[in-house]
């Protein structure tokens, strides 16, 4: 199937325009975030390689900021990128801080009740994270199901819902950030953190002394998306149409080279 016959920029440029136009007129977020000539991203700036602090410049780095910066040049508007963090994500985005949040995502049945999801742009799935030097301690899933072993989770992820429900056994460590729960392992604090299949691939480079186990049997496949603001279903309806169009234009692939995001 050929559906590719426009060039890229012209595409976006003679579809986005149209709900544009009409969101201008019957005003609601699309129209707001036109008027103000700025995009206002959420994000959390502790998941490497979506969203992250680059050490040196101190500016947002990643996936999910290439993503963002897109957005807003497709838009013809600057991006503002708000700071934020996993616990407080939902209620920011309850409390009108951004427009949109763009930090990786997965897509749950809490945050769907909160919030709503683009289409998806892509997809993960969890593996643990243990000490490179207890990589043959745990032989299966099941091993790690057990009151004697502590995983720990970031505090208001979607690991931490997979580990209550998934690993009911296992002892949960909750970790607020700006902390993180892979930190905590290396402290040796916990025995296992539970990671995405991407943010695994960055760690495990970044730390030589961790290791990810059952690379070839990730759990909880799960896509992932873009969490607008609910109540807004023109604006959503925008953003679905600029993920399906980036999409079809190959950039979501283009940044997946990029990144180097490994498929959960």
């Amino acid at each position: 199937m050929h559906r590719r016959t426009l060039p890229t920029a012209a595409l976006l440029a003679g579809t986005l325009a149209v709900p544009a136009q009409a969101q201008a007129q019957g005003g609601g977020r699309l129209a707001a975030v036109q008027a103000a000539g700025r995009i206002r991203v959420g994000t959390t700036g502790d998941f490497n390689p979506m969203s992250f602090r680059d050490p040196a410049s101190r500016e947002y780095r990643g996936h999910q900021i290439d993503c963002a910066q897109q957005l807003a040049r497709d838009m013809n508007l600057r991006v503002e990128f708000v700071a934020t963090d996993w616990r407080t994500l939902m209620n920011g985005l309850a409390a009108d801080q951004f427009d949109v949040v763009m930090t990786g995502t997965s897509i749950s049945v809490a945050r769907a009740m909160a919030g709503a999801f683009t289409i998806p742009w892509g997809r993960t799935g969890f593996i643990p994270l243990v000490r490179r030097r207890d990589a043959t301690r745990f032989a299966n899933w099941e091993a790690l199901n057990q009151r004697s072993v502590t995983i720990g989770t970031t505090l208001g992820t979607t690991m931490e819902q997979f580990v209550q429900q998934a690993l009911p056994n296992a002892t949960l460590r909750r970790v607020e950030s700006p902390a993180r729960d892979w930190q905590e392992l290396l402290g040796g604090r916990v025995d296992a953190a539970m990671t995405s299949v991407i943010e695994a691939g960055f760690l495990t480079r970044e730390y030589p002394d961790l290791a990810a186990i059952f690379r070839d049997a990730p759990r909880n496949p799960i896509p992932m998306a873009f969490l607008a603001p609910p109540n807004d279903a023109a604006w959503l309806r925008f953003l679905d149409t600029w993920v399906l169009l980036r999409q079809e234009s190959g950039f979501f692939a283009e940044m997946a080279r990029k990144w180097g995001l490994a498929e959960g």
